[in-house]
């Protein structure tokens, strides 16, 4: 009998033992517990990589292609200051990268690099853009080539085209001796405005040269609106030009 009753007891012990266990290790597991997220630094989840892939909305690499700069080309604006702009393919639908940082550089004659730009651009889901440098200051030493390259690596993120409801709905052109002009008439098709639009131009000549570019800053596109994207260029260009581009991106 009394071993039954110790025996008793000493079950009653380990239930109040595990009681009080469970009441302390739960607060303490739920103060260390770490549900697996997009950012911290392992691969968990359903993630296919570290914080990549599955939910996340960053790419893992190999799951996107890499951007492709087919053209770099500079335009004299005023003696010794030129316009530099690479253009860059996006081959991935449904994926951005935002803020890449790139170098362009401009050589003599020598292949001495006469002025150099930094800045950032950002690679719109399944869109072409330029990455743009104004008034590049190269001295009295005339450029006679331009170089593009990225400084680091895009990181790719799953994103919507934030421009599916724009479009160009018509492009007039003008060229006289003291200049030409272009103006992109540009209609928002959605319910939402849009703020912070950059359009760039590119004009090519019969040969599907490049002959020119430029961009300009749209602050404000009301929903169903429609609004005029101006640009100038200080010379002429003597008839070469046969075909326009234009490509709006979102910042």
């Amino acid at each position: 009998m009394a071993s039954w009753a110790r025996q008793r007891r000493f079950a009653y012990g380990l239930i109040v033992i595990g009681a009080v266990a469970l009441a302390a290790g739960i607060p303490i597991f739920k103060a260390m517990y770490k549900p697996p997220s997009c950012f911290d630094g392992v691969k968990d989840g359903d993630e296919t990589g570290v914080d990549c892939g599955g939910s996340c909305r960053r790419l893992c690499p190999g799951a996107f292609m890499a951007p492709i700069v087919p053209w770099t080309r500079m335009s004299e604006t005023a003696p010794g200051l030129y316009n530099v702009a690479a253009y860059i393919i996006n081959p991935n639908t449904g994926v951005e990268a935002q803020g890449v940082p790139y170098k362009m550089i401009l050589y003599d004659a020598k292949g001495i690099p006469v002025a150099e730009a930094d800045g950032s651009v950002t690679l719109p889901p399944g869109r072409n853009t330029l990455a743009f440098q104004a008034a590049v200051n190269a001295g009295k030493n005339p450029p006679i080539m331009a170089m593009f390259q990225f400084t680091a690596a895009p990181e790719w993120f799953a994103a919507p085209d934030a421009l599916s409801a724009l479009s160009v709905t018509d492009k007039r052109y003008s060229d006289s001796q003291s200049g030409s002009s272009l103006s992109v008439f540009l209609k928002n098709n959605g319910p939402e405005p849009m703020r912070g639009i950059t359009v760039y131009a590119v004009l090519y000549d019969k040969d599907g040269n490049v002959a020119d570019f430029s961009k300009t800053i749209l602050d404000y596109i009301p929903a169903g609106g429609s609004v005029t994207a101006p640009f100038t260029w200080p010379e002429s260009h003597a008839g070469r030009v046969v075909s326009i581009e234009v490509l709006p991106v979102a910042q």
